[in-house]
């Protein structure tokens, strides 16, 4: 079938929008019309090359925060059937590997695959422009799309009277962040919590924490608009930089330090990393969510204070979740009137939109933009 595509032909080049030629799925394949796709900061580390090497080249079809409607099942598909409503995750989920069946399925043996780009199943492609094969970015999905085919593996059935314009969110960003404050971070009643970089991941984490119980958030950005945005969210108190957040440690939090700090931030730092490392206190978790570059080798802190404060850093992919189980308990979450979801959607866009989108992000306009088609 004939559908359209927004295509990275080139890094640090727009996202183009064309007309592409998708396969129709093989065994163990879902072909799924997608219905919206969040506008992820690690789409945009395929287009400056922040994560080359671990991730498919150009040129490739981006998108990985996705939801849409089933529309055909290849052979072998049994947790979904046509007509179903999907969300991906964006780490496939085998149920068989190591890590999953010890309950990191975020940490799943076929993520290894998806560096390629290629179908999960056989290492080809499904999506062409042309006579060229075309890869899938982040997780192999192309969600920057109104049609894709994917691994079942990626799929989460949902209900289908949640919306999928908000429920796209919880392929990546939200659980994420929500993930990063409840599981690696580990926030509990009472704690003090400092969140770096307030936008789709912080937002979601600044609310982990909240419905925690933490007594304390701060939400720290250089940008104005998302740390009034973090306040709505839960946060308790802002900051415009992490100086700024270490200079107030006496009134935020007593003096002692936050026990709980989530790196954010759009692109990772190893000198922001450590400087952040001062925000915690005596036992605190320094959870590193956001993406350092791949080239990126080492950062500054006073290690010491590692064995004599018993400092943690801990790092944490997809919130250190469980797709299958956490993408339909945070939805009920957004159900229940508990996850503000609608809040984080501040723009939707056209497919065509998707370089204004990304544009919005880079200026700080956005906690998070989403393609609807």
């Amino acid at each position: 079938m004939k559908t359209k595509a927004a295509i990275l032909w080139a890094r640090d080049t727009p996202w183009s929008v064309e007309e592409i030629e998708l396969d129709p799925p093989k065994v163990g394949e879902v072909l799924v019309q997608m219905v919206a796709s969040g506008m992820c900061h690690s789409d945009e580390h395929l287009l400056t090359g922040d994560l080359a090497g671990v991730t498919p080249e150009p040129p490739l079809i981006g998108g990985h925060e996705g939801a849409g409607i089933v529309l055909e099942v290849g052979p072998g598909v049994y947790s979904v059937v046509p007509g179903d409503h999907v969300v991906f995750g964006f780490v496939p989920a085998c149920g068989r590997c190591p890590s999953c069946a010890t309950g990191h399925s975020n940490l799943c043996d076929m993520n290894a695959i998806t560096a390629t780009g290629m179908q999960l199943a056989d290492g080809t492609a499904r999506h062409h422009a042309g006579d060229k094969d075309l890869a899938l970015g982040v997780g192999s999905l192309g969600t920057f799309a109104h049609h894709t085919v994917v691994n079942e593996a990626s799929c989460i059935k949902v209900d289908k009277d949640i919306p999928l314009d908000k429920a796209c969110l919880l392929g990546c960003g939200v659980v994420t962040g929500w993930g990063s404050a409840v599981y690696a971070a580990q926030v509990q009643a009472g704690d003090t919590v400092a969140v770096v970089g307030c936008g789709g991941i912080g937002s979601a984490a600044v609310q982990g924490a909240k419905i925690a119980g933490a007594r304390v958030i701060a939400a720290i950005d250089p940008v104005e608009f998302k740390r009034e945005k973090a306040q709505e969210f839960g946060a308790t108190v802002s900051y415009s930089s992490i100086d700024e957040a270490v200079a107030d440690l006496e009134t935020s939090t007593w003096g002692r330090g936050f026990d709980k700090v989530i790196m954010a931030m759009g692109v990772g730092n190893g000198d922001a990393l450590g400087q952040a490392f001062w925000l915690g206190g005596k036992r605190s978790k320094i959870v590193v969510t956001n993406i350092h570059p791949i080239g990126e080798t080492s950062i500054a802190i006073p290690a010491v204070f590692l064995t004599v404060f018993e400092k943690q850093i801990i790092g944490s992919l997809f919130g250190s979740g469980n797709p299958r189980a956490d993408i339909p308990k945070l939805l009920e979450l957004y159900s229940q009137g508990k996850l503000d979801l609608d809040g984080m959607v501040t723009r939707t866009y056209p497919l065509e939109g998707i370089n204004e989108g990304y544009d919005d992000m880079r200026n700080g306009k956005n906690i998070r933009g989403v393609l609807v088609y």
